[in-house]
């Protein structure tokens, strides 16, 4: 049984580590031509920094444990405590991949990889541990107060929340681009490839399906209710997206995503109609606040929309988890709304403060932003001297 449970696990951290070719093609599709290529090398380096960070830092300050030991020692178990942090690895890994979406196209590199480093050894495992280890007590003190711990089965709160209030911070702290916005008025920059921002939403909407079904991480802990609950908050996302997007294909692949962060923490718990109502809202709620925060936050340019999408959505999933988990819903019950918004807030305010002190530590120390004339000739040839495509 172990060695199937180890299979079903690895299963689960290939699935969502494939969702970072997810971002990557969203960032892709969303940016301009001129920084394509920069898009597609920080997710990939950003998922490197952060396997090392997370081996050598995270996961201990997170679950007390490491790995260094002998080979012997580490196939215990058909070395399912490996697959396990290959697995959290993969959700650890996420923050600066959701970052790298709302700094896109005027960030340094080498400093932005510097903070993703910091960010995935101490301030992600920190709130990680807290939440799904149990770590100073904080759950046991909700759930002697309250009736019941803070429930975020797959996420919503401890990744996608946290990662947008990180990503709030370093882009509060970056600023606009340049020519983004001209008399108070936002410049519209039109989206470079709508069919890879599509493919980027397709491939994380699919690879969710791992990302929220197996957190389980045991085939006895699987449910056709997680499934079910993800299939249809993604669809409550997406036509709440279309009517109130009016139809702009950038909402409608945003939607599906949004229902699904909102989902994650209430996945296990929710009727599958809860969960269609809970997609539904977050899929408007990220329509709304993204056109609100590029036409009036005129230094805060958020260029994925990470912040509504994922710290604002995750927000709401970590809430609504403690309505729509209630039995007088048709949940399952044994959750408690106080402790859901107090849990919510508790990731808000670690978020918000260790972003604040890694991006502005590093903004210090080496600055955040690419000069006026790398931004001007783009990322990519700044960066990595290459364009996405050759010239003919």
């Amino acid at each position: 049984m172990q060695s199937a449970n180890t299979m079903f696990i690895l299963l689960g951290a290939i699935m969502v580590l494939a969702m970072h070719a997810g971002f990557a093609f969203l960032e892709v599709g969303t940016v301009r031509h001129k920084n394509q290529v920069n898009a597609l090398v920080k997710i990939i380096t950003d998922f490197a920094i952060s396997t090392l960070a997370y081996f050598f830092i995270g996961y201990q300050i997170a679950y007390g444990l490491d790995f260094f030991a002998g080979a012997t020692d580490l196939v215990v178990n058909s070395g399912y405590e490996l697959v396990k942090f290959f697995f959290l690895l993969t959700f650890a890994a996420a923050i600066p991949a959701i970052v790298s979406g709302g700094i896109a196209e005027r960030a340094k590199f080498y400093p932005m990889l510097i903070a993703s480093a910091l960010i995935v050894a101490f301030v992600y495992p920190f709130f990680e541990g807290i939440i799904w280890n149990g770590n100073y007590g904080f759950q046991a003190w909700l759930e002697s107060t309250f009736g019941a711990s803070f429930h975020d089965f797959a996420g919503s709160v401890v990744v996608h929340s946290v990662g947008g209030w990180i990503a709030f911070a370093a882009v509060f702290l970056l600023g606009s681009r340049r020519g983004r916005y001209r008399d108070g008025r936002v410049v519209a920059f039109a989206p470079s490839n709508i069919p890879f921002l599509a493919l980027g939403a397709w491939i994380l909407a699919v690879g969710w399906f791992g990302f929220n079904v197996m957190s389980a991480q045991t085939l006895d802990g699987i449910s056709g209710l997680v499934a079910v609950n993800s299939l249809m908050a993604m669809v409550g996302g997406t036509i709440t997206a279309m009517l109130a997007g009016r139809k702009d294909p950038g909402f409608i692949h945003n939607g599906p995503l949004a229902g699904l962060v909102a989902v994650c923490a209430g996945s296990d718990l929710m009727h599958p109609i809860g969960a269609l109502v809970v997609g539904g809202i977050a899929g408007a709620l990220f329509v709304y606040v993204f056109t609100l925060a590029q036409n009036r936050f005129t230094q805060f340019d958020d260029v994925l929309g990470v912040w509504p999408l994922h710290g604002l959505c995750g927000a709401w999933g970590g809430i609504a988890a403690g309505i729509f988990g209630l039995e007088a819903l048709g949940g399952r019950g044994d959750v408690s709304f106080m402790s859901q918004l107090i849990g919510t807030a508790a990731g808000i305010a670690v978020a918000l403060i260790g972003g604040f002190i890694v991006y502005g530590f590093v903004k210090a120390v080496s600055g955040l932003r690419l000069t006026e004339e790398e931004e001007f000739n783009g990322a990519d040839l700044s960066i990595h001297k290459i364009g996405s495509t050759s010239e003919l």
